[in-house]
């Protein structure tokens, strides 16, 4: 190795000396420079030494400068050749300048370097210039990405960390100290309290809009929960078990709180959000510009260089600086290709959009919704959709090999961030009629008054000011190039998800009559039957899609008997179904929901048509059919697997039972149960498995935390009747015909499992 010792070992050497800035001191210099010719050390310890030496709190700062240069040139190329070749894991013969430099104590004497003027008393204290602060902040983050455990290191120390973010009110050396922060805080274990920021109001109002983006790339580490936990793969008994151990707030949310309190922070994402990238020559050749800069401009270090090049020569050319002045405004914007101009806007609305989604999702929901209505974000995004977020371009949206889990692409993550806004915007909130425009409000509000039905209450609701404009809104837009995109663009997933989120809550005729007239339906029965489609993923999101738009609407169900009209057609649609039931589930349970409600509106000859024709209905209504679902459905989960994902195959479970239990056919459906389990020799293996389930149900749904009017809104069955029939099917009378005690014989009964 290059930094081996010829007559002793490192480790030695640092188990005879003190670690930490002082250590080159302990060393005599002669010995220092023999080493430093055998061992290939550049000189670096010796140059610590003198750094060391000349750096107190009335040094010349000149003389350190000079130290600081000297070192850095030393470390620079190796960090570079981690940034250009994408090195995953740094060791120390390959970076043996920057292993030399930590072992010796440099990064230790940097961050004393600069925090010394905080911690002294001292009046008269010579001032660090911005440029000695920036090479010590360009040195600090070289070690991060070359020698591992730095960036632990510098992570631990929380006084360091909170020093940094006053770094970032001085504008020349902003873009360090955002770029080491951001590092820093991606290996921190515990998250940090953005509230103990010194003046953090202040610090975040004093930033441009171009800081402001930055800042969001460290917010977004500041705002969002762990992981752990939190991801759909982790089960529910993890969850509830980790949200009873954190009562309180958790400090994301803590955090959130303090992000709002800020005036005007949400009206600048929401500005950033939705600006404009001024127009500049050459847009002919944007996207071949902007796959021929890709890969280099993946790197976010990279593109804010050369933009601080860009604010530099803009500074030094008017002393007037516009708050909302972007790239193009400035003096090298003109010479900087169009595609590049493009990306980096991109890449800041990544962030913004990501902090604003993350915002929606939390605990201050109602008060981020209203905030993001009266700034009009979504008026702005859908005057950006055709010209920004979705351009004419398909090459650039569909994932190909090694990118088909990756959002490497900037294009790629600002698609994806927007369509999770549009979710998280729309999701059981009165406010998703602010996607529409006027136009389309009143098609909705004619919908209802020809269906003789009343307007729904959010619709009358809506501020027709805060609504999209133009001749299409956001969500018409969205269902145009839904029905465009490529048969293996990876955008399916998420664009069926923010349709549905507009559907979801209290079934709406109108809504669904409006997406239906838009040839929603025909679009979801093709790329399930006829496209080809095995992923899992986009096809949950579209039998989830397909449910939401078809419960209980007769036109719908027409439509999809007009598809699907031959015995082939319907093979291929229920063989996607039984592919996954975990993934096609609640279109099972929306067919279930709106057989029972047809059938009992038989006096209206137009739903016994229905009834009558449609090969969906037909099968549904045959009692095998559904008790084969429900033994599947129970047979799939069990307590220890239950998840965010598959939590939906109990209540869908649950759905077919309470509905037998209005019909008086519960005890029918529980001997069915106990029956499968004798043919399958495997007596009480269902129904201890269901009496499980549906104690846990108990345990998580009667939380008082628990928001139960998704369950409600979805079936439209009161939760009390939900209540009621778990409670029935678990009462400890064996006699009951109702409880599922009494259909599992003593000698097999487990029901008292602890979870």
């Amino acid at each position: 190795s290059p930094g081996a010792l010829p007559s002793f070992s490192i480790l030695e050497l640092r188990s005879v000396t003190r670690p930490g800035p002082s250590l080159p001191l302990q060393i005599p210099d002669a010995l220092l420079m023999e080493r430093d010719k055998r061992a290939r050390w550049q000189g670096i310890p010796v140059l610590l030494k003198r750094l060391y030496e000349s750096s107190h709190p009335n040094s010349d700062m000149t003389q350190i400068h000079s130290f600081v240069k000297e070192l850095s040139s030393l470390l620079s190329m190796e960090a570079m050749s981690i940034v250009t070749e994408e090195r995953k894991t740094p060791q120390e013969s390959t970076f043996p300048n920057t292993y030399t430099f930590d072992l010796f104590g440099g990064v230790d004497l940097l961050v004393e370097i600069l925090m010394r003027p905080t911690l002294t008393t001292q009046k008269d204290v010579p001032k660090m210039s911005d440029d000695l602060v920036k090479d010590c902040l360009s040195v600090l983050y070289n070690c991060c990405i070359c020698t591992d455990g730095v960036t632990k290191s510098l992570a631990s120390r929380d006084d360091f960390i909170l020093f940094l973010f006053t770094l970032m009110s001085n504008k020349k050396t902003f873009l360090q100290t955002a770029t080491l922060i951001e590092d820093i805080l991606g290996v921190r274990k515990e998250m940090i309290q953005l509230e103990d920021i010194p003046n953090l109001a202040g610090l975040v109002q004093s930033f441009n809009q171009q800081q402001l983006a930055n800042f969001c790339r460290i917010l977004s580490v500041t705002i969002s929960e762990p992981d752990v936990g939190v991801d759909d793969k982790h089960t529910l008994l993890a969850r509830n078990a980790q949200q009873r151990a954190n009562a309180g707030p958790s400090r994301a949310e803590v955090n959130q709180v303090a992000l709002l309190n800020i005036p005007g922070f949400v009206e600048r994402l929401c500005k950033l959000a939705t600006r404009k990238v001024s127009e500049a020559s050459g847009t002919s050749s944007f996207l071949q510009e902007l796959e021929d800069w890709h890969t280099w401009l993946d790197n976010a270090l990279v593109l804010d260089a050369l933009m601080q090049i860009a604010s530099d020569e803009a500074e030094q050319s008017s002393t007037e600086s516009s708050d909302e002045s972007s790239l193009a405004a400035s003096p090298l914007g003109h010479r900087l290709p169009q595609s590049m101009k493009i990306v980096h806007e991109i890449m800041y609305k990544v962030e913004v959009l990501y902090v604003l989604c993350v915002m929606l999702m939390g605990r201050q929901r109602n008060q981020v919704h209203r905030m993001l209505a009266e700034f009009r974000l979504i008026p702005g995004l859908n005057n950006l959709f055709d010209k920004l977020i979705w351009r004419k371009n398909t090459s650039s949206h569909v994932l190909h090999g090694q990118n088909q889990n990756c959002d490497c692409s900037p294009e790629i993550s600002f698609k994806i961030q927007f369509l999770r806004l549009l979710q998280s915007f729309s999701d059981h909130h009165e406010n998703k009629y602010l996607l529409l425009n006027s136009q389309e409000l009143n098609e909705l509000s004619a919908i209802s008054l020809k269906a003789n039905i009343p307007e729904v209450e959010a619709l009358v609701n809506t501020d027709r000011n805060l609504v999209c404009d133009g001749k299409k809104g956001l969500l018409t837009r969205l269902i145009s190039v839904m029905k465009k995109e490529p048969a293996e663009s990876s955008f399916r997933f998420w664009q069926a998800r923010a349709v549905e989120s507009f559907l979801r809550g209290a079934t709406s005729y109108a809504d669904q009559v409006f997406l239906l007239k838009r040839g929603l339906l025909e679009h979801i029965l093709f790329c399930i039957i006829d496209s080809g489609c095995k992923s899992h993923d986009v096809l949950q999101s579209y039998f989830d899609l397909l449910g939401e738009l078809m419960k209980f609407n007769l036109d719908a169900f027409k439509r999809f008997n007009k598809y699907v009209n031959t015995d082939e057609k319907f093979q291929i649609f229920f063989n996607q179904i039984n592919s996954s039931l975990v993934d096609s589930n609640m279109l099972v349970r929306c067919i279930v929901l709106t057989l029972d409600r047809f059938e009992s509106q038989t006096e209206d000859m137009r739903v016994v048509e229905v009834l009558s024709e449609c090969c969906l209905l037909s099968y549904m209504a045959r009692v095998e059919n559904r008790l084969s679902f429900l033994f599947r459905l129970i047979n799939i989960i069990n307590v220890q697997t239950l998840t965010q994902e598959n939590v939906s195959c109990l209540n869908t479970s649950l759905v077919v039972l309470m509905l037998a239990r209005r019909r008086g056919k519960l005890p029918f459906y529980l001997n069915a149960l106990r029956e499968k389990e004798y043919a399958e020799k495997y007596p009480g293996g269902l129904l201890n498995n269901f009496h499980n389930l549906l104690r846990f149900w108990q345990h998580h749904y009667l939380n008082k935390d628990k928001d139960s009017t998704c369950l409600e809104n979805s079936s439209c069955i009161p939760f009390t009747y939900w209540k009621e029939t778990v409670a029935v099917l678990l009462g400890s009378d064996r006699t009951c015909p109702y409880a599922i005690a009494s259909y599992i014989d003593e000698a097999y009964m487990d029901l008292d499992r602890d979870f």
